[in-house]
């Protein structure tokens, strides 16, 4: 591999669910329904937290953020894949590819990242309730949100900066209903073992990260109500 992006696959094939058209429609309105359940969830949880003068508060505050990200996990991929149920060349640009495996794990990586500071903020109101007015302040919810989005925007960035020069000059079938990294990065012509596992470990670094923060507050919690 050399500096510059050498591709000359201009889109990528995408994994066909089914080919009954029986079970298309019973995937459209599955997909569809919990789709649009999810979004209407989620955007009731953040209109009402804002409406209502007694949800300002920080944990609130972190749940009107956490179901906003949702919508966004919800809507990077879906929508498309219950588009291409009824189309018979179903297919994503390299860039939209790119694009939408960007999207993907900024806003998984904030995610994570964020379900770690709720976890924060249920063990300082539970282990610390005297502070918990001057540690969960609104200023530092906030400074605390900008944190985990730019964890998550550096992590993506990252994976990125791992795949974004790869050549792309022979098959490109993508043995998935959406882009991700690991079958993106089969699809090169190069040799990939060491890509593929630096992502792995990126990835399996903020997600090992986070599991294991949430695990401990969680045991203090337990330790400290017991």
């Amino acid at each position: 591999m050399d500096g510059g992006n050498h591709s000359e696959v201009p889109e990528f094939v995408l994994l066909e669910l089914t080919s009954s058209w029986e079970i298309q429609i019973l995937l459209f309105l599955f997909f569809t329904t919990f789709y649009v359940a999810s979004m209407l969830g989620n955007l009731l949880i953040v209109l009402t937290i804002i409406s209502d003068r007694h949800l300002h508060s920080p944990m609130y505050f972190l749940l009107a953020n956490l179901s906003f990200i949702d919508t966004g996990v919800s809507s990077i991929a879906t929508p498309k894949m219950i588009y291409d149920l009824f189309r018979k060349h179903r297919a994503i640009s390299l860039k939209g590819c790119i694009t939408q495996m960007f999207f993907i794990h900024t806003v998984g990586g904030t995610e994570m990242v964020l379900l770690t500071v709720m976890a924060y903020d249920r063990y300082v109101v539970i282990c610390k309730p005297l502070h918990y007015l001057t540690s969960m302040s609104l200023r530092t919810c906030t400074s605390l949100l900008a944190v985990a989005w730019t964890i998550g925007l550096f992590h993506s960035v990252v994976q990125l900066a791992f795949v974004v020069n790869l050549p792309f000059c022979g098959n490109n079938k993508m043995d998935s209903f959406c882009c991700d990294f690991p079958r993106f990065i089969k699809l090169a012509s190069a040799d990939t073992y060491r890509l593929e596992f630096l992502v792995a470990a990126n990835s399996g670094f903020i997600s090992t990260g986070t599991f294991f923060i949430l695990i401990v507050s969680y045991v203090f919690i337990l330790v400290t109500v017991s």
